[in-house]
């Protein structure tokens, strides 16, 4: 059923995407009645990368929901707009208060397939391009891990060392879907952090799961339309 009224939904893509990464999640929310914005942000540094989302806001229409896939989860947390109603969580990653992405995303051990990963000369880290088939999204198609390979954006160690301000989702609506098959970031620590925001498979859901994904985008943007108040809840896939 479309979602009545109006909404913006801005998507951020996580590290080593680009906006390509949402194009079927984005498809789906606009035949349910939403609007989307895809925020693409450099992966330069924790602080340009809220700038950048900060940029695509202004574009938005009404009340907006964030959705964030990983390293992108702790940026849109560091959003505090009037207009953000709800966040939403793809596998993302939710520092809180003075924690670094990099403390979190390496809470718990990791999966015998993750990749080995360590920044180039510049200071940036890329995805080998076996680690998409083996690690990053395995449960895709071939086409789409051939795309994703492709491309990569790099992630800089800035985003990861800086500490984070208070985190959004402590005092706004928050899903996160969880993914069970995860290889990047260990399911438990997905489990520990929204168990810790109080938030309502395979890597990159977007790819092998769209719909799961824009059924709970809808469901967060029906409960902010709606006014409902009620606490957010984890979702696995």
């Amino acid at each position: 059923m479309p979602i009545i009224g109006k909404a913006t939904v801005v998507a951020v893509h996580g590290a080593w995407a680009d906006g390509s990464s949402w194009k079927d999640v984005i498809l789906g929310l606009e035949r349910g009645g939403l609007r989307v914005i895809e925020a693409q942000i450099p992966l330069t540094s924790f602080g340009d990368d809220t700038t950048a989302l900060k940029r695509a806001l202004s574009r938005s229409l009404g009340p907006v929901i964030l959705v964030g896939h990983t390293y992108a989860g702790a940026v849109i947390a560091a959003v505090h707009d009037e207009p953000v109603k709800a966040l939403v969580y793809v596998a993302g990653l939710a520092p809180d208060e003075g924690e670094t992405v990099a403390q979190v995303f390496y809470r718990d051990e990791s999966h015998p397939q993750a990749p080995k990963l360590a920044p180039d000369a510049n200071g940036f880290i890329w995805m080998p391009e076996a680690d998409f088939r083996n690690a990053f999204s395995q449960n895709a198609t071939a086409q789409q891990i051939a795309l994703s390979a492709a491309v990569q954006k790099p992630i800089a160690v800035k985003c990861i060392q800086e500490p984070v301000p208070t985190p959004a989702w402590r005092s706004k609506p928050s899903w996160y879907l969880i993914a069970e098959e995860d290889r990047m970031i260990n399911p438990k620590t997905q489990r520990f952090m929204a168990g810790r925001m109080g938030g309502r498979v395979d890597h990159s859901p977007m790819y092998s799961a769209p719909d799961l994904v824009i059924e709970v985008i809808l469901e967060a943007a029906s409960v902010t339309l709606g006014n409902a108040t009620l606490p957010g809840r984890a979702v696995t896939g």
